[in-house]
């Protein structure tokens, strides 16, 4: 199904890695597969940032920063952590994430809890460099954050989340929320067709590559 995806779209958020931790030999064979100006994001296992939530992983972090880089090469654009509702604030959570990532990639993170959505965070990731993910979501802050590194939206589904689809007056909001602003959108909204068929309409919006691809 690859080959027939990547003839509409230009980026894939690789979500198999959240559930079984990747190997060179897949992301080598996703890397060859992948057109030349393809480009993929990944999510970080779940061992990571929903079991050990960035305690005591320093190697399994590291390790998973070195398959992505030598597995996707080029190709790799950013690397998604995204965290579980129960993750709630603390300034001691906010430096030991700071701490434990690695600034060289394009780091983007996706929180569950509205707790996060606070200006003590957003600033210490713009001083970072690392990107405060754009999530919607049935039960969090709709924010279209434009201020960090890069714009990188996840569109969940609102309000049956995985289900519900966006109407075209929704994704026109979006596009003009994001107006010449390099990112990323992906849809996960994916449970029906409601996802591809987002994907398409966004496509076929006006200045589309301004907003779905680096």
């Amino acid at each position: 199904m690859f080959k027939f995806y990547y003839q509409y779209f230009n980026t894939y958020e690789f979500n198999g890695s959240f559930y079984r931790f990747p190997t060179l030999k897949v992301f080598n064979n996703w890397y060859n597969k992948a057109p030349e100006n393809f480009l993929f994001s990944v999510k970080a296992p779940k061992e990571i940032t929903h079991i050990k939530q960035f305690l005591d992983c320093e190697n399994r972090l590291s390790e998973f920063y070195n398959v992505c880089e030598n597995g996707l090469k080029e190709k790799l654009a950013c690397v998604l952590f995204q965290f579980p509702p129960s993750y709630y604030f603390t300034l001691e959570r906010l430096e030991q994430i700071i701490r434990n990532l690695d600034l060289k990639f394009k780091n983007v993170i996706e929180f569950r809890h509205k707790s996060w959505w606070n200006q003590e965070v957003w600033d210490a990731f713009m001083e970072n460099n690392i990107t405060f993910c754009s999530v919607s979501h049935p039960q969090l802050p709709q924010t279209i954050f434009k201020e960090f590194p890069l714009v990188y939206i996840r569109l969940h589904g609102i309000p049956n989340m995985f289900y519900s689809s966006y109407s075209l007056e929704k994704l026109l909001q979006i596009k003009n929320a994001t107006y010449l602003k390099s990112g990323f959108i992906y849809f996960n909204n994916t449970a029906s067709e409601a996802g591809i068929l987002n994907a398409l309409e966004m496509k076929r919006i006006e200045d589309y590559g301004l907003i779905a691809k680096v």
